[in-house]
């Protein structure tokens, strides 16, 4: 079979990077960080060589203060960290979130809290993606399960940040970060670059903030058009301004802007749910076992179905509800202690059993593990 594009063999860190770069990125500020510090390397490397820029930063707070500052200079940028260094990037993804700047961070995540297991894989900065800065906003993260997926949806995240204006988190794992597959770099079209728009109207006109006309497009900071950047809540000037309805007005416009797009954000795959009496939910890394548990189950004559969740947010919903609405049993591994779990038992209801398999002992969920947990919830059903 002839494969169109160049084809390598990498690690997933090294592919998130190659993505960053195909999708335009040019500025990276980071502070190294285990298991994510793949990607500082390579971008280290490759970025001076494309007419960019790369910043070792003195921590992770100001590493997203600069790509926070690049991207409203008009730059595509970008960061990487692990879970402790998330952690310390949270207020400055509520200004990136409140001022609507667009930029990617990479979170590999590792067993934690606190120090945890640097080296160590887990999966348990789900929550923290969705909810870790303060208030009410909407927000985009990605999960691959693949070097493939690395790629792909590091270029996918540009895309969806410039569109929506909006930063969006590319959650990996120290697994997946740290596996090596064959990835293809396919020629991209010209379509699959989201290139940011610059203002249409006159200078004197520009309102960075406004309303009711989809995402207004960003000017870029050196400029006629002036753009003001804010902490505080803003009107359509980016003017500090405190009344209650315009507090109202813009705070529901960062989910909605996000909500009411789902049908273009969220992506799933499904894997033989058509006759599944179990279905599987997974994300990430886990991913890769339960489907070798279903091609097991399915050996012996088990209907067993995968739905794998690549946007963790905005939740998937309504292919949750479907995947599930005829199964007998649900079975969401993950490498935490239920995170996305609760997510699913929110969606699915009481009629039918969703349990876990949750592991945080740092090692991997095996395939024997969900299919233990297939036999034991099938034993109750009986």
């Amino acid at each position: 079979m002839t494969v169109k594009g160049n084809v390598r063999f990498i690690q997933g860190n090294e592919a998130m990077a190659e993505g960053a770069l195909a999708a335009g990125a040019r500025f990276f500020a980071g502070y190294p960080i285990t298991p994510s510090s793949e990607i500082a390397e390579v971008s280290s490397r490759r970025l001076p060589k494309l007419g960019g820029v790369y910043v070792q930063m003195e921590d992770e707070i100001g590493s997203i203060a600069a790509v926070i500052g690049a991207s409203v200079a008009g730059k595509k940028s970008f960061t990487a960290t692990s879970g402790p260094g998330f952690s310390l990037m949270q207020e400055n993804l509520g200004v990136a979130v409140m001022a609507e700047v667009p930029c990617v961070i990479i979170n590999v995540q590792r067993s934690g809290p606190s120090t945890g297991l640097a080296t160590k894989p887990a999966q348990g900065d789900v929550m923290q993606c969705r909810w870790g800065t303060h208030g009410d906003h909407g927000i985009i993260v990605l999960s691959p399960s693949s070097v493939q997926d690395c790629y792909d949806l590091t270029i996918k995240a540009f895309s969806l940040a410039e569109e929506y204006r909006t930063p969006v988190i590319l959650l990996a794992d120290e697994i997946v970060g740290h596996m090596r597959e064959k990835v293809v770099f396919q020629e991209l079209q010209t379509d699959e670059i989201k290139v940011r728009k610059a203002p249409g109207c006159s200078p004197e006109y520009y309102k960075p903030f406004r309303l009711g006309e989809g995402v207004t497009p960003l000017a870029c900071y050196g400029g006629e058009h002036v753009f003001r950047v804010s902490g505080s809540t803003h009107d359509e000037w980016g003017f500090a301004c405190s009344r209650p309805g315009n507090a109202e007005k813009y705070i529901r416009h960062y989910t909605e802007k996000i909500e009411n797009n789902r049908d273009r954000i969220v992506l799933t795959r499904e894997y033989n749910l058509s006759d599944a009496e179990y279905t599987i939910v997974t994300f990430g890394c886990t991913t890769r076992s339960a489907l070798e548990a279903m091609y097991i189950a399915r050996s012996t004559g088990k209907r067993v179905g995968v739905l794998e969740l690549v946007t963790l947010w905005p939740f998937a919903e309504e292919s949750v509800m479907e995947a599930c609405q005829n199964a007998r049993a649900v079975i969401v591994p993950e490498m935490n202690l239920g995170q996305v779990l609760r997510e699913v038992q929110r969606v699915v209801g009481r009629n039918i059993p969703v349990v876990g398999v949750n592991k945080v002992d740092s090692k991997a969920i095996r395939p024997a593990e969900i299919l233990d947990k297939i036999r034991e919830v099938e034993t109750c059903l009986v």
